[in-house]
């Protein structure tokens, strides 16, 4: 094929001719291997900088440009590189962006003690911490999240774990991405804030941003209109923590997922933390790329269940508080049991009842709060207590209640001790360990045992099934 005319001449400064004796020598042999469109196109805008022995450092117009070259020419490149200046080869890129700021970028294409390509280096680009270089970063994160705030429960013991582990050690841990998935209202959107605000104040991390997906988007588009894709996708790939939150709203989104895949490889090839969130497993999400969907599972994926009922009075406690308001175990007990499935709605019913206090000057009680409640929820429950349940299998019995608490092994004693525990087990949502608790601190491999012996009794019994099903009648009479 004819020779195209190479970019650059041989008028450069004596230190950079070096540079430019190797890439165009590298150009006659990439110009034998593509289209005169493409090598135009993509080769001679590159502008070759700077050799250092083995080293070559090129620039080139955009992060754009850079990426496409990484996906559709790395392998052609590596081969050039290795003939021109050994198998030592090392090509470095600079970045040119519109406003002729630049970031350094790095691959290192070949392994030093190999003279084969090094595949896990191939499309790993490693972004400088030449900070005066970079965008300026708007975090986005709100202060007020944190994890000192963030009440812990068994419903999210393995999120919040997972993610100060990850706060602590953005990139340096297996969960890269952590994903949390969760109903709304359960605390995903305050932990993943928890997680940036810690991660900066720690300096574990020095640029990290919080975005939703529907944020994420709009500027996507915005960027497009505006011709500022490059920018775009500069500074969200120059981050070392990405906290994208609800990720579900990119189905069906094309072109923005396409450019979040290629934000996400290059933050994850680069070493960086990906912390995402959906209202579901990755696995379930419709209308989402399956590239996306096979990178958001390479990591951890972290759920949050709905609070059991110690979780959602101790959330109450911490909310009540914070607000400088008393309220008594008796009004926290019934809106913990009466709100169940949403931590924004328990928070809501503490606002609402500060509120109606305030403006109607009224005492906070027990009655101010059902008038709230009703507000909230269909119907208002008075809460069944393990005490309750305790008192009325003692009055069925004919014990005295203390002897459930107490060390005896008597037949009738021990009875009426599973059966108790069973029907704490059925008829709240207390864990195992605080029903244990409640039955002379006895741990909760006891209450599992009572269940089921109080189970296996039921099969073989007819009398005896149908005193406990009378029991649950009454006791279910009572809340």
């Amino acid at each position: 094929m004819n020779a195209l005319p190479l970019p650059l001449e041989h008028n450069l400064q004596p230190d950079l001719q070096p540079a430019l004796d190797a890439w165009n020598a590298c150009l006659h042999l990439i110009q034998e291997h593509v289209s005169s469109l493409s090598f135009k196109t993509w080769f001679q805008p590159i502008t070759p900088t700077k050799l250092d022995g083995a080293s070559l450092t090129v620039r080139v117009p955009s992060q754009f440009f850079y990426d496409w070259l990484e996906e559709h020419y790395n392998p052609l490149l590596q081969s050039t590189l290795v003939t021109v200046l050994g198998h030592e080869a090392k090509l470095f890129y600079v970045v040119e962006a519109e406003d002729s700021s630049t970031i350094a970028l790095q691959t290192s294409l070949f392994d030093q003690d190999s003279a084969k390509p090094t595949a896990q280096k191939e499309f790993a680009p490693h972004v400088s911490l030449r900070s005066e270089l970079l965008p300026a970063v708007q975090h986005n994160l709100n202060p007020r999240y944190t994890f000192e705030n963030f009440i812990k429960g068994d419903c999210n013991q393995l999120a919040r774990a997972a993610a100060l582990a990850v706060a602590n050690n953005p990139g340096g841990t297996s969960f890269n991405p952590l994903v949390i998935y969760a109903g709304t209202g359960l605390g995903k959107t305050h932990l993943m804030h928890a997680l940036g605000n810690h991660a900066l104040a720690s300096g574990k991390a020095k640029r990290a941003a919080y975005v939703s997906s529907e944020k994420f988007t709009i500027d996507f588009v915005d960027a497009i209109q505006s011709d500022t894709v490059n920018d775009f996708s500069q500074y969200y790939r120059s981050m070392d923590l990405l906290v994208v939150d609800d990720i579900q709203f990119f189905s069906g989104k094309e072109k923005t997922q396409d450019n979040f895949f290629h934000t996400f490889n290059t933050l994850y090839q680069a070493g960086k933390q990906i912390v995402l969130s959906s209202d579901v497993p990755p696995k379930e999400l419709k209308g989402l790329d399956e590239r996306l969907i096979s990178r958001f599972q390479c990591g951890l994926t972290a759920d949050i269940q709905p609070p059991d009922l110690e979780t959602r009075i101790a959330i109450l406690q911490k909310k009540s508080e914070d607000n400088n308001l008393e309220l008594s175990p008796h009004i926290t007990d019934f809106i913990a049991a009466n709100v169940t499935t949403n931590i924004r709605e328990l928070e809501g019913c503490l606002i609402s009842l500060l509120a109606r206090a305030s403006l109607e000057n009224r005492e906070i009680n027990l009655d101010l709060a059902k008038d709230v409640l009703r507000v909230v929820v269909s119907e208002v429950r008075t809460p069944l207590t393990i005490e309750k349940i305790q008192h009325s299998v003692c009055e069925h019995f004919n014990i005295p209640e203390d002897l459930l608490r107490a060390k005896t092994r008597k037949q009738e004693i021990v009875e009426a001790r599973q059966a108790a525990m069973y029907l704490a087990k059925e008829l709240t949502s207390s864990s195992l360990k605080t029903i244990g608790l409640h039955f002379g601190g006895r741990d909760h491999s006891t209450v599992i045992h009572a269940y089921q012996t109080i189970e296996d009794r039921m099969r073989i019994d007819s009398s005896f099934k149908q005193q406990i099903v009378q029991l649950r009648r009454l006791l279910e009479s009572l809340k």
